[in-house]
């Protein structure tokens, strides 16, 4: 009989965080995931996010992973996060109702009210939250684009006033980066609502996470100031993904959005990249039409769901 066995990821060890990873990559194929970023993102997590990387082991073989945490960024307290996944190979073990169980017991024992999921949308995947007591909520889609083989929209020229610019030229002061990234997570639609109002550990989370590649980051400059950007994420491989794509309120219906995402594919080709991957919340009807016209298809989709902490 399997033994299964739930434990702390051991970010001190390169091997336990590449096996995270793999898992990872395996359920998940369209998440960028490499032990760097597994272990930086332990490493450097904000202290009220109270968070948590847990391992399934079987006979010593790490075949589930799960995510933990409280969301400190949202304006309303107590809401809780866990996303756990097993490898498609290993599944029906019982490492995904452990990891489930001590996540929730974590994050009550961290004060939440409210326990959100992101589940693989399967039959199975949704009977498993159902019987935990979540209730189906938004839906998201992964998506692809083969930047091998596929053609990318050929490049523009800015308009007038607008000048195309790499994260790498605010190395100085990303500050102007971080007002503009602020201001379109908040318009965002999602189930948690978020706040960036904490420079210093945006710099620790997103600025200097290790997956961010700030030569393909791109960001449209307007009258010197930022007003639209997509944030580039690489796995230091061949494999590309966004990690964000906004623009400015003043400046929305420009096409600027679009304009620093193509120029940032047309970049990740050029550097050799072969495929980019993105997310679409399935009501963010701006980005499904960008993804569209790029030629992005869909890959896969996540339903999330949520259960209330009486």
């Amino acid at each position: 009989m399997t033994e299964i066995r739930v434990r702390d990821l051991r970010t001190a060890d390169p091997e336990d965080a590449a096996a995270y990873a793999a898992v990872r990559r395996a359920a998940v194929p369209a998440l960028l995931a490499t032990a760097a970023s597994v272990a930086y993102g332990c490493e450097h997590a904000h202290p009220d996010a109270r968070y948590r990387a847990l391992v399934a082991e079987a006979d010593g073989e790490v075949v589930g992973t799960a995510q933990v945490g409280i969301a400190h960024d949202s304006p309303e307290p107590g809401q809780g996060f866990l996303n756990v996944y097993v490898h498609p190979q290993r599944c029906g073990l019982g490492a995904g109702s452990l990891l489930a169980r001590a996540a929730e017991e974590h994050l009550v024992g961290a004060g939440a009210t409210a326990l959100y999921s992101w589940v693989l949308d399967t039959p199975r995947n949704r009977a498993f939250a159902a019987r935990r007591g979540y209730r189906a909520s938004r839906t998201a889609h992964f998506l692809r684009l083969d930047l091998a083989r596929g053609g990318l929209p050929p490049l523009a020229e800015p308009p007038p006033g607008v000048e195309l610019r790499s994260a790498a030229d605010f190395r100085d002061d990303p500050r102007p980066l971080f007002a503009l990234d602020a201001e379109t997570a908040a318009d965002e639609p999602s189930d948690v609502r978020a706040e960036f109002s904490d420079y210093a550990y945006w710099l620790t989370e997103t600025w200097h996470h290790p997956l961010l590649d700030h030569e393909l980051t791109t960001v449209a400059v307007v009258d010197g100031e930022p007003a639209a950007f997509t944030l580039a994420h690489t796995d230091g491989a061949s494999r590309y993904a966004s990690g964000m794509t906004g623009t400015a309120r003043a400046h929305r219906g420009r096409g600027l959005a679009k304009l620093a995402k193509n120029a940032s594919l047309h970049r990740a080709r050029a550097a050799g990249c072969t495929e980019a991957f993105t997310g679409n919340d399935s009501e963010n009807g701006p980005m499904v039409a960008i993804n569209q016209w790029f030629g992005y298809e869909k890959y896969d989709t996540e339903v999330r769901h949520v259960r209330t902490i009486d």
